[in-house]
């Protein structure tokens, strides 16, 4: 049922969201995604994390919609394929989208191609997202497995 990936996607984008503030709190990534989304909506850096934090969890629904389409196409759900799911869209999001995609469309974020005495007020997350710490990749895969599994576990629940 639809509602269990919707309500899966919203738990799944906290538990996501919690993990990865707590590995910046600990000091194992600089990677903030909220503030990241909203920099390159505006560029008031307070109000950057409030926009930020709005379009992560309406992402993470998103995210959820299609996690529960594949589910639906596949005939299955639940934990564990969910979490294969979380670890295909860590995977991807931080090798493609946001290593490579990201710096070409963000306003505000440098690249490889910046002069020296050009200052964006992001620099580029670099491969595997290495540029904002060196437990970023590990970090960014845990979060989001757990995503995946929430979203499984409660597609599979609701199902």
């Amino acid at each position: 049922m639809i509602w269990g990936a919707i309500v899966g996607g919203f738990v799944g984008t906290l538990v996501l969201t919690t993990v990865l503030r707590a590995a910046s709190e600990f000091g194992w990534t600089r990677m903030d995604i909220p503030f990241l989304i909203g920099t390159a909506i505006t560029a008031d850096r307070v109000r950057a994390k409030a926009v930020g934090y709005a379009l992560h969890f309406v992402f993470g629904l998103l995210f959820a919609l299609v996690y529960y389409t594949i589910f639906a196409v596949l005939d299955e759900s639940g934990l564990l394929l969910g979490a294969l799911f979380g670890l295909v869209h860590a995977l991807f999001a931080s090798t493609a989208l946001v290593n490579v995609l990201l710096p070409v469309v963000h306003p505000r974020m440098g690249t490889g191609f910046d002069a020296a005495g050009s200052a964006p007020l992001l620099e580029p997350p670099g491969f595997l997202l290495l540029n904002y710490g060196r437990q970023t990749p590990l970090a960014t895969v845990i979060a989001h497995i757990f995503y995946g599994a929430i979203v499984g576990g409660f597609v599979a629940w609701a199902g």
